[in-house]
């Protein structure tokens, strides 16, 4: 969709009036009281996101005119606004929507309603070879008349990339993505600026990453770990923050194979590591005065004669031994290995991990919220507060020794599950085990959240693009120059 600025009404076939919660005093068009009158009766009163439709004769012309509300104005509630456009809008038959506010609006609120429109009209039509006429998207442009908007929608306009290549590749079929295609998805970030690092299985052999590698001995599809380099620091700031994405690219959970009911959605088990790739991709895109690694652990479990077994015992690049008594508990075995890697290699003081790690997340919380886990109550709260503003929630669980024990082993370091309670808990006091001492770190469970079985916000169903959103605001607020 290609998304314009105008200091004035471009010709459009719909136009669309921004309008504030509490209504309208005037429309500029000569049937201005019949769409007042209408929107009365429809009781539409500018609350975010709704809105009146109808049409009039204008200068010779049938239009189409939509009332949109926007609230009290605000970002979050324009963004919304934004989305709900492209959502009314988008198969309608409408070609070029024209939107105007009423009294004029910053440069900056224009922008922000066309990155909500933006993110709403993301869709992925590849594999669809026939469909009905009127699914078909129609709606080509959207100009926004407001002046000054460029500077706030390069901005927005490099996230919006970032989460649209989060939601491909969170939406593609295993088949199509795994380890190695999944890395050369991301080369092209080359060409913004991003330094690429791919380990393959024989390096990763070199370097003792049992753990992530045991996952992966079922499969065809060899293991990868894949590093992602943005400075936009010019070298002035020596230590990078870093993000690590668990990317199980297809989930059968191995020998303790998970039902068949639903095992197809396991393909956006790697939902982190779409998420870290998204980001970095957002992150150099717009330019960030930042010193960021994106790290993505990418395997497929599956279950084939040469695939782990449960009982069987590894060792991970730390060192630590791992007895794996349960194949599904794959995540955190792929994680470990990653987050020692990173840390051995770029020497962080803040490192995040985000993981589709378990279902008992999707207990706790459902599909509202991921859950944070952190051994820095700072880093947790920027992490809360970032997530809140970027409209990617997170809700704070604890760690504690207490815990810890559930997953000691009598014959290894530790085991991969604890008992049947605490399972999100369990599976962060394993991870905990692998972070270096002064080393900030977070962990997000974000299960519950990179996938929708029904339209939200910013989304229609299937891939949020969830995490993306949420680490660029994390650097913006923090760890910009």
């Amino acid at each position: 969709m290609d998304i314009r600025f105008s200091p004035t009404r471009p010709d459009a076939d719909t136009l669309v009036f921004a309008v504030p919660k509490g209504g309208f005093d005037a429309l500029p068009l000569s049937a201005a009281p019949i769409l007042a009158a209408g929107a009365a009766a429809s009781r539409f009163t500018g609350e975010t996101a709704t809105s009146f439709e109808s049409f009039v004769t204008e200068g010779g012309k049938t239009l189409r005119v939509l009332l949109l509300g926007i609230g009290a104005g605000s970002a979050q509630d324009v963004e919304k606004a934004g989305a709900a456009l492209t959502a009314r809008l988008a198969t309608s038959g409408a070609v070029h929507a024209a939107v105007e506010f009423f009294g004029g609006a910053s440069g900056e609120l224009a922008a922000r309603l066309a990155f909500g429109a933006q993110l709403r009209g993301w869709r992925i039509d590849t594999y669809r070879t026939r469909q009905n006429e009127k699914a078909k998207p129609t709606l080509q442009t959207i100009t926004l008349v407001a002046a000054g908007a460029d500077a706030a929608w390069e901005t927005l306009a490099a996230v919006a990339d970032g989460v649209a290549f989060t939601r491909e590749l969170v939406s593609e079929p295993a088949n199509i993505l795994y380890p190695e295609s999944f890395v050369e998805r991301c080369q092209h970030l080359r060409d913004l600026g991003v330094k690429i690092t791919v380990l393959d299985k024989a390096a990763m052999e070199a370097l003792g990453m049992g753990s992530l590698l045991g996952v992966a001995q079922g499969s065809v599809r060899e293991a990868r770990l894949l590093a992602m380099e943005w400075d936009g620091t010019d070298g002035a700031v020596e230590k990078p923050v870093v993000f690590v994405g668990k990317g199980v690219t297809f989930d059968t959970g191995g020998i303790s194979i998970k039902p068949a009911a639903g095992m197809e959605d396991m393909k956006w088990d790697m939902g982190g590591a779409g998420a870290v790739a998204g980001a970095m991709k957002a992150l150099a895109g717009r330019k960030a005065k930042a010193h960021v690694v994106g790290i993505c652990g990418l395997v497929e479990n599956m279950p084939d004669g040469n695939a782990q077994r449960p009982g069987d015992i590894v060792t991970s690049m730390s060192g630590q031994t791992i007895e794996v008594l349960n194949t599904d508990a794959e995540g955190r075995l792929v994680l470990c290995d990653a987050l020692t890697w990173a840390q051995r290699t770029y020497k962080p003081d803040v490192i995040v991990d985000l993981a589709t790690l378990t279902g008992a997340m999707i207990v706790s919380l459902g599909n509202e919220y991921a859950g944070i886990f952190s051994n820095d109550d700072g880093l947790a709260n920027d992490l809360i507060a970032a997530g809140q503003a970027a409209g990617d929630p997170l809700w704070r669980f604890p760690l504690s020794a207490a815990y810890d024990k559930l997953i000691d082993s009598p014959i290894a370091d530790m085991k991969n599950i604890g008992s049947r309670y605490a399972g999100s808990i369990t599976a962060a006091q394993f991870l905990k085990r692998f972070i270096e001492d002064g080393v900030k770190w977070a962990h997000l469970d974000i299960a519950g959240m990179v996938w929708a079985d029904k339209p939200g916000a910013t989304w229609d169903k299937g891939a949020t693009g969830y995490g993306v959103r949420l680490i660029d605001q994390l650097v913006a607020d923090k760890f910009e120059r």
